[in-house]
């Protein structure tokens, strides 16, 4: 599937925002490539969990980290157990441009919900939007780890290899103490390829 056009994504996001709009103070809670690169100005981050959803390599890319002939592999949040990651605040001074900018980065495709969720923090429970998979996409997939290792390590999209994006992704988890189950096999399957 090929990027739709701007246009059409922004008459998305006015009927959006219609329905849901922007709270005074807009949280985003991350969960892949947001984490270390969010694109957006943030003015404070909290580590918390999301119940209810976890990580899966769902996303057929073919924008960002793919081409519609030989695709990549992105996260989504699924329906089912927890979710570790980050929420983001963002600047109340540069709100509206950032989830604009934010909406063509992840709707590029219509792949997503924009979902609000509650994120539990050690400073509490904050409310905040974030991207959930759509089983009913076109581009909704569910590879074995083996198989996603293979496609995350050839494939390569308009934001560069597939593999940086895992490898950026992996190492951020890391760095904050999460260790989640999917992206752990998936890089044992990596590190098997690549002996």
């Amino acid at each position: 599937m090929h990027q739709l056009p701007d246009q059409l994504l922004l008459s998305h996001l006015d009927k959006y925002l219609e329905q849901y709009p922007l709270p005074d103070d807009l949280w985003v809670f991350a969960y892949g490539s947001l984490l270390w690169n969010p694109e957006m100005t943030i003015v404070e981050t909290r580590q918390g969990m999301v119940d209810g959803y976890k990580r899966g390599f769902n996303l057929l890319s073919t924008v960002h980290r793919g081409t519609p002939e030989a695709p990549g592999l992105v996260l989504s949040l699924r329906d089912g157990g927890n979710c570790e990651g980050l929420a983001l605040k963002v600047s109340a001074a540069t709100k509206t441009e950032d989830f604009t900018n934010l909406w063509l980065r992840e709707m590029v495709t219509l792949f997503y919900r924009p979902q609000w969720c509650q994120v539990s923090t050690p400073e509490g429970v904050i409310n905040a939007i974030t991207f959930v998979a759509d089983p009913e996409h076109a581009q909704f997939v569910d590879y074995d780890c083996r198989t996603a290792a293979q496609m995350i390590n050839k494939a390569h999209g308009g934001r560069g290899p597939n593999i940086d994006y895992f490898t950026n992704t992996h190492d951020h988890l890391l760095s904050l103490g999460i260790e989640d189950p999917l992206i752990e096999s998936i890089a044992l399957q990596m590190h098997e390829l690549s002996n």
